[in-house]
């Protein structure tokens, strides 16, 4: 092992620590970054035939059409959890949860051909849509 002088020591040590210091500059000063805002479009969907399993899939199959839109940042199909609370609404058979950077990237989906498309073909199946809009506090 290679014996180190004390000015050498001094001169590795101040060197590391200049470049440690170098290497936090970007944290220092600087508060984390807020995620940019979200507006969040969640759809229930109740149907004409709850407990037809072959109208459920079908919804689903439509559904997953719409993933194609290039404005929809994360897409989410869900049925009802098996939770069982009074507060908690089961009565819906698909929920549809959309996350877009703003409200003007949900917009153009509203307008896309592929979800005009969507409605046309596949609002037969559903009795009832109730749809929950919010952003980002």
């Amino acid at each position: 092992m290679k014996k180190l002088s004390r000015r050498s020591f001094l001169g590795s040590s101040t060197f590391l620590s200049f470049a440690g210091a170098l290497g936090a500059l970007p944290l220092l000063g600087s508060s984390p970054k807020k995620p940019k805002p979200n507006f969040i479009h969640h759809v229930y969907f109740w149907l004409h035939n709850p407990d037809s399993e072959e109208d459920k899939a079908k919804l689903i199959e439509g559904l997953n059409t719409l993933k194609a839109i290039k404005e929809i940042r994360l897409a989410k199909i869900g049925v009802p959890a098996s939770t069982n609370r009074d507060v908690i609404e089961r009565g819906y058979a698909i929920s549809w949860l959309l996350f877009f950077d703003n409200l003007e990237e949900q917009e153009l989906y509203q307008k896309h051909p592929i979800h005009l498309n969507f409605v046309e073909n596949y609002a037969p199946l559903w009795s009832k849509v109730i749809v929950y809009d919010s952003v980002d506090v």
